[in-house]
């Protein structure tokens, strides 16, 4: 089968391929006994960092100060749309571009064409991004909010924005021995996660070089979001793992190809 134009000019750019060997691990979740941790060693002590602003080529062509907003955000459930509606309601003028837009008749919440809720979309990206040249800073409205007030963004965003980039999956699996376990991958959200349509994707972060080569580990950088995700003895259990790992000293088996030789 031939690749598509789009894979070719991927492959020969800032992108490594999708399919590579990856070094996982499995442990019980200290804190539930039907429960079980499956975390990709390869992506969580990969060297990857966030490069919005600073490279990031955006998921769309030409809206590279898009970032990965260009879609909006689809609430996971009514507790997350409201946990937003209750700090979007703390921001001003001052800190977000389209307040007008957001406060006004439509609101910044809309149904789209699956029937899912989601942020509102306005020329082509989130109403909570502050598009550059904004005096009140560029980026998520939300994100900021939380960063001067001291907070996590986790605690002001989507669920689905401060997630990413990490992956979180369930899968119940019976045993031989008539015992079920309830599986928790702990990932990477690579194009694959987007469904069909990240193929098409303009650009994405998790394996291009260019994200790739910061200053702490995937497990240390996203400890409040790990944290939230597997809670605090999870997250305790597998950054023992990942310590142990690179403390080995030796090559690593199945290191990410993006990260720097």
């Amino acid at each position: 089968m031939k690749k598509s134009k789009k894979k070719q000019q991927r492959d020969a750019a800032d992108e490594v391929g999708l399919d590579f060997p990856r070094a996982w691990v499995e442990f019980p979740d200290p804190a539930d006994d039907e429960q079980v941790f499956r975390c990709d060693l390869t992506w969580l002590t990969s060297r990857w960092t966030c490069v919005f602003g600073r490279g990031c080529q955006g998921i769309e062509a030409g809206r590279a100060s898009d970032g990965c907003c260009t879609l909006g955000a689809h609430f996971s459930d009514e507790d997350d749309e409201a946990r937003v509606a209750k700090h979007a309601a703390r921001l001003t003028p001052q800190t977000w571009q389209l307040y007008e837009i957001g406060t006004g008749p439509e609101g910044w919440a809309e149904v789209n064409e699956d029937g899912d809720r989601q942020t509102r979309r306005v020329d082509g990206a989130c109403v909570f991004l502050n598009r550059p040249g904004f005096p009140g800073g560029e980026g998520c409205a939300l994100h900021t909010l939380a960063l001067r007030e001291g907070r996590e963004p986790l605690e002001t965003k989507p669920d689905v924005c401060w997630q990413l980039p990490i992956r979180r999956t369930y899968e119940w699996v019976d045993r031989p021995d008539d015992s079920r376990v309830l599986v928790v991958s702990i990932g990477e959200y690579d194009r694959r996660g987007w469904g069909p349509g990240g193929h098409d994707l303009h650009w994405w972060c998790t394996s291009a070089t260019s994200a790739h080569g910061g200053g702490e580990p995937v497990y240390v950088s996203y400890r409040p979001e790990l944290t939230e995700l597997m809670g605090s003895a999870g997250y305790g259990k597998l950054a023992e793992l990942c310590e142990a790992r690179l403390a080995a000293q030796l090559p690593l088996v199945a290191p990410h190809p993006a990260d720097p030789a």
